[in-house]
C-alpha cells in the first residue's frame, strides 16, 4: 500500500531552520517528482518546492527560494525539505506529495498526512 509520512515540524523561532522528511513506502521512487506543499489557517494549499524523479531537477517557489533546499535519496526512499531564515509567514501544515512534476498539486496523486511547522518567538 503506498504511504507517504512526514516528520520533522516543530515549533521554531524566527530565523531558524528545519528539516522535514518525507519517507515513501508502497512505490519506487525512482518514477515519481515528489513535491512539498504547505497549507495555512485559511488559505488554500501552494506549492513550495519539487524535485523530479531522479533528482536533477528543482522547482521553488517565489516565497521559499534561496532559503528553502529540496533533496531526496531515493536508496532510502526518503525527500528532504531543508527551511531556512524561517518567517513567521512559513507557519502552515507541510505536505509530501508523489506524482508529475510542478507546483500544482493537480499533478499530484498520493499525500501524506501533514506535518505542523509554526514560526513564533
Amino acid at each position: 500500500q503506498l504511504r507517504l509520512v512526514e516528520s520533522g515540524g516543530g515549533l521554531v523561532q524566527p530565523g531558524g531552520s528545519l528539516r522535514l522528511s518525507c519517507e515513501v513506502s508502497g512505490l519506487t521512487l525512482d518514477y515519481y517528482a515528489i513535491g512539498w506543499f504547505r497549507q495555512a489557517p485559511g488559505k488554500e494549499r501552494e506549492g513550495v518546492s519539487c524535485i523530479s524523479s531522479r533528482g536533477g531537477d528543482t522547482l521553488y517557489s517565489s516565497s521559499v527560494k534561496g532559503r528553502f533546499a529540496i533533496s531526496r535519496d531515493n536508496a532510502k526512499n526518503t525527500v528532504y525539505l531543508q527551511m531556512n531564515s524561517l518567517k513567521p509567514e512559513d507557519t502552515a501544515v507541510y505536505y509530501c506529495a508523489a506524482g508529475r512534476y510542478g507546483l500544482d498539486t493537480e499533478r499530484y496523486a498520493y499525500w501524506g498526512q501533514g506535518t505542523l511547522v509554526t514560526v513564533s518567538s
